[in-house]
Order: C-alpha cells, then sequence, then structure tokens
C-alpha cells in the first residue's frame, strides 16, 4: 500500500515498486543537468519523461494523421458501401457455439 511521505518541499505518495537502469556516466549526468532545471529529482524527472515517451507511443498506435488527399481517400473507402461476402453473410447468419440450441 502506498503512504505519503511529507518533505521540506512537498508531499509526494510512495511509489509501490522500484524500476531500475544502467546508464553510462555521461549519460547520467546529462540527466542530472536536465532534472536540475526542471528543479526535481532525477528518478521523478525520468519518471515523468518516460510516462509522456509510453503516452506518445501507445497514442501513435490509435491515432495517425494523414494529407488532405489520401485522408479524403480514407475516409470514401469508410464511406463506401460495404461489399457483399456471401461466406461472411453465412458465418453470421448462423447460429453460434453460444447461441441456445432450439
Amino acid at each position: 500500500m502506498a503512504r505519503a511521505t511529507v518533505t521540506r518541499k512537498t508531499v509526494t505518495k510512495q511509489k509501490e515498486s522500484r524500476f531500475s537502469i544502467r546508464a553510462s556516466a555521461t549519460q547520467k549526468k546529462l540527466i542530472a543537468q536536465a532534472a536540475r532545471i526542471k528543479e526535481t529529482t532525477m528518478s521523478d524527472f525520468v519518471l515523468d519523461q518516460s510516462l509522456a515517451a509510453a503516452q506518445q507511443v501507445i497514442a501513435d498506435q490509435a491515432q495517425f494523421t494523414l494529407p488532405k488527399k489520401q485522408w479524403d481517400a480514407f475516409c470514401a473507402v469508410l464511406d463506401a458501401k460495404p461489399r457483399s461476402i456471401p461466406a461472411l453473410r453465412r458465418l453470421l447468419t448462423r447460429p453460434g457455439v453460444f447461441d441456445a440450441r432450439r
């Protein structure tokens, strides 16, 4: 269970799990410098930046942008009348294995 920790600067919620990474001395120095500029700890800086990057990667899986010409073509395909696929129609109209037997 998470506990609240009171420090001079702020009240923070103690994290429940640990996450470790290996970095070269140069990488660590660069991250430390950035954390100082943001006036935060290295751990909070790395966590915040990692979460932002993770959210972007996940968003990229759900959102995309297209030039206008390609967007119009994409929308035309979505708006087009669906094709009739006889095998699919048969599959979707007969009772499934979980349907009640009559």
